[in-house]
């Protein structure tokens, strides 16, 4: 009979990669998520390792005894795990990169909505009451503060850049000189 009690080191170490990998998925970074989602997901392919016992024979009927074959279950759970790992990096890379291209930092905001929540649950009151009435800050307020891109548009701003687009698009030579 194979032994199949785990190694305490390998238990360690399992505990602490679960440790850091949730640590890091509770961040607001998508770049921090992303090492957590990695970390954890190396954690789970050891937690199964240890799982599937100690090492033995390669489970080939004929050429290992039966009671000296090691489990082919955890390795094939292993590899499915290390591919949907692989398929979440792959997803979180994508969204951190977008979220880098127009924001120029990953970090994952505030809702609005979440924070009227939080402001009811902090006031214990039930979702079906009107919060609004005891609230201090305005909705303007409470985007400044998580820096919410859909916040209020600067005007001049705008018709200066719609300014510039129909100027470009006039000395270009096409005709009727802009937008029809």
């Amino acid at each position: 009979m194979i032994d199949t009690s785990p190694s305490l080191a390998l238990v360690a170490t399992i505990v602490v990669l679960v440790t850091v990998g949730v640590y890091l998925l509770l961040e607001r970074s998508l770049s921090r998520v992303l090492l957590g989602v990695i970390v954890l997901g190396n954690a789970v392919n050891l937690l199964f390792l240890v799982a599937g016992g100690r090492a033995g024979g390669a489970p080939i009927i004929g050429l290992t005894p039966e009671d000296r074959m090691t489990d082919p279950l955890p390795e094939a759970m292993v590899l499915t795990a290390i591919v949907i790992t692989l398929g979440m990096t792959a997803f979180l890379l994508a969204m951190a990169y977008r979220s880098w291209q127009l924001n120029r930092h990953d970090e994952v905001q505030d809702d609005l909505e979440d924070r009227r929540t939080a402001r009811r649950a902090a006031a214990d009151q039930a979702a079906f009451e009107d919060a609004d009435a005891e609230v201090t800050t305005t909705l303007d307020e409470d985007a400044a503060l998580v820096r919410d891109e859909t916040g209020p548009v600067d005007q001049g701003a705008l018709h200066q850049t719609l300014d510039e687009a129909a100027a470009a698009r006039g000395s270009h030579g096409s005709p009727g000189g802009g937008a029809r």
